[in-house]
């Protein structure tokens, strides 16, 4: 694979983070009731930035949870055959929160399906809304994003990457191409 074109650098990814955390707050009246979940890995730490993004408008702490969803992947015997479970981290009660679901790639719908199955073994919350950095759309299950940070067009041969200088050392969104 080769990088074909850098779609966010860190400084759209940011802007697009408040954004996101601005439409939130309006779209739920402010941030009583929140809280954030983010999906395992890349989707737990946007879950945190866009925590500090809303305590930087509505000056709250709101509650972030991670989940990992590897056992919930209706793949996961073609994925390895010893697949690496990390541990969900929700340490609050969810039971009529409106839980903000974040992962950074919204692609086939798949990988939300599973987190929303996940969710769900931990309680009722009163909604669940989703939060992407990216939708690349391409789906195969009825799921759409609440709050999207950029919507981008992809072939099936192309791959979006996101970087993240909590695990990549750097903040940028690029398209990635066989070649």
């Amino acid at each position: 694979m080769r990088e074909k074109t850098k779609i966010l650098d860190v400084e759209a990814m940011a802007r697009s983070l408040m954004r996101i955390a601005h439409e939130i707050l309006e779209h739920n009246r402010g941030s009583r009731d929140l809280a954030i979940v983010g999906i395992r890995s890349r989707g737990a730490h946007l879950a945190v930035r866009l925590a500090e993004c809303i305590k930087k408008i509505d000056n709250k702490e709101i509650p972030v949870g991670i989940l990992d969803i590897t056992l919930y992947r209706d793949d996961l015997t073609l994925l390895t055959a010893q697949p690496v479970v990390h541990k969900t981290e929700i340490n609050f009660d969810i039971h009529d929160k409106n839980i903000i679901l974040v992962d950074d790639v919204l692609y086939t719908g798949r990988t939300i399906r599973c987190a929303l199955s996940e969710l769900i073994d931990f309680g009722r919350p009163q909604t669940i809304q989703l939060a992407v950095l990216i939708d690349r759309g391409h789906r195969e299950l009825p799921i759409r994003a609440d709050y999207v940070g950029k919507n981008i067009p992809t072939s099936q041969d192309e791959m979006v990457e996101v970087r993240m200088s909590e695990v990549d050392g750097k903040d940028e969104v690029v398209i990635m191409e066989k070649g």
